[in-house]
This record gives structure tokens, C-alpha cells and sequence, in this order.
């Protein structure tokens, strides 16, 4: 049984090869190579397009060359050789001479006038007893007032009408007449002294600015003195230092 099945199949194959079947085949293996050729060749120019593509995108983009800079003309001067060395050595400019300015001295300051010194020496303007003591820092009993006082002088015992004498060199500064002293000389002596002469007489024989040596007549004794109306007749005499009272005793000779 089976050797007629494998005489049977063998038979067929030789009937279909032998007749039609042969070219099929034939044509389905020349189909069979013409597609597999065909896919090759595709694949191939896919693959040539790509390389290609990948080739031409690699290569950098030309680009215009610049262009050549044009110099600019330039126009080269010659120098000659004298020129050369003036120009070695730069010219000082000419500076043009200007007179000197003077300039106006300020004016010296005037310096102020040295003071004069204080009196060496006082002689006493009039001679006589003292009845009325110098009293600054204790009051003492006022006969014409009736009350107690400070005494900034000395009232020295004298005739009516007796010359005063200026007791030291000066100037007039003051003359009037006061309300209690009555009619008043001031004069100045340097060094801040001054001698107040009261109690004289109405009319003064010196005025302000007048200057007076030591022992020249300023006045005589007088009446004047309303609060020492009550005493005998005498000079009020006052000192001050630097405006401040003083004792006249002080600075007066002793005798």
C-alpha cells in the first residue's frame, strides 16, 4: 500500500513538472527574485539618498568672501631735512612781557597813642587842716544833713576865695556844677588818675581841654556846696583810679 502511495505522488510530480506546472514555478521564482532584487535596489538608493542628504547638510553653506578693504588714498608729503629739525625742536610760544603790577599798600594802621603815666609826684591844692576824713567803708556824721554818710574826698580847711592849684599835670575833662558839691573841676593825669576839685567858687578859671601843669590856679574856694553848707569854708578835694574813688592821702605829701 504505501509503495503505491509514494509511485502515486511521485507520478503527479512528474506529470506537473512535465507539463504547465514547470513554468509556474518558474515564473513564481523568477517573480520571487525580481521582488527581492527590486527591495535591495530601493533600500540601496534609500540609503544612498540619506547619505547624501547627510552629506550635503554637513558641508558648511558657502559664504561671500568679503571684500578687500580699499585703502584710502593717502597723500604722503615730503619733508625736507630743514623742515625735520624745526619740528625735532617744538617752538616756545612768544610770550609777550607784562609790566609788573604794583599792588597799593594798605596804610599802615596808626598805633594808638601811649597811654600817659600816672603822676610821680601831687602837691596839695590847698593848705589847711582836714576837717572832713576820707570815708568809704564806714558813714560818719553830716552836720549840714543832720545824718550819716560816706565821704568819698577830704574837705580841707581854707579861706574864702583861696586859689586852688591844680595838684598834678593834666587836662580839663569835666567842669559843671552839682546838685551837693556845687561847682566841680575834673582833671585828667594819665594812668587813670584823676582829681575832682568842689566847692569852689561860680565861676572856674579853666575850661575843658585846657591843659594845666602842677600848681597853675583852677579856681578858688567858694560857697557852692549845698551838703556842706555847714561847715567852715573849705575845698572838697576827691581822687579816683580808674574810676574808682580813692583815698587822696594816699598820694598826697605828707607834712
Amino acid at each position: 500500500m504505501e509503495d503505491k502511495k509514494k509511485d502515486s505522488g511521485q507520478s503527479r510530480l512528474e506529470r506537473f513538472f512535465g507539463g504547465k506546472g514547470f513554468y509556474i514555478v518558474l515564473f513564481l521564482c523568477a517573480a520571487v527574485i525580481g521582488v527581492s532584487a527590486w527591495t535591495l535596489l530601493s533600500d540601496g538608493e534609500s540609503t544612498v539618498q540619506k547619505q547624501a542628504v547627510v552629506m550635503v547638510t554637513a558641508q558648511p553653506s558657502p559664504t561671500a568672501a568679503p571684500k578687500p578693504t580699499e585703502a584710502a588714498d593717502e597723500t604722503v608729503w615730503e619733508v625736507p631735512e630743514d623742515a625735520q629739525e624745526v619740528i625735532a625742536e617744538p617752538i616756545a610760544p612768544e610770550v609777550q612781557a607784562q609790566e609788573p603790577v604794583t599792588q597799593e599798600q594798605p596804610e599802615a594802621a596808626s598805633q594808638p597813642e601811649e597811654a600817659e603815666a600816672a603822676p610821680a609826684s601831687y602837691v596839695w591844692p590847698v593848705y589847711g587842716q582836714i576837717e572832713q576824713p576820707y570815708a568809704m567803708t564806714e558813714l560818719i556824721y553830716d552836720k549840714t544833713m543832720a545824718d550819716w554818710r560816706t565821704h568819698d574826698g577830704v574837705d580841707i580847711a581854707s579861706g574864702l576865695g583861696t586859689q586852688v592849684l591844680a595838684a598834678a599835670n593834666g587836662e580839663v575833662s569835666e567842669v559843671y556844677t552839682d546838685g551837693l558839691l556845687g561847682t566841680t573841676v575834673v582833671i585828667s593825669h594819665g594812668g587813670g588818675i584823676e582829681t575832682v576839685y568842689s566847692n569852689l567858687a561860680e565861676l572856674p578859671t579853666v575850661s575843658v581841654g585846657q591843659s594845666v601843669e602842677m600848681g597853675d590856679t583852677i579856681g578858688a574856694v567858694g560857697t557852692t556846696a549845698l551838703a556842706e553848707a555847714g561847715e567852715v569854708y573849705h575845698l572838697h578835694f576827691a581822687m579816683r583810679a580808674n574810676g574808682q574813688s580813692v583815698d587822696p592821702t594816699e598820694y598826697l605829701p605828707q607834712f
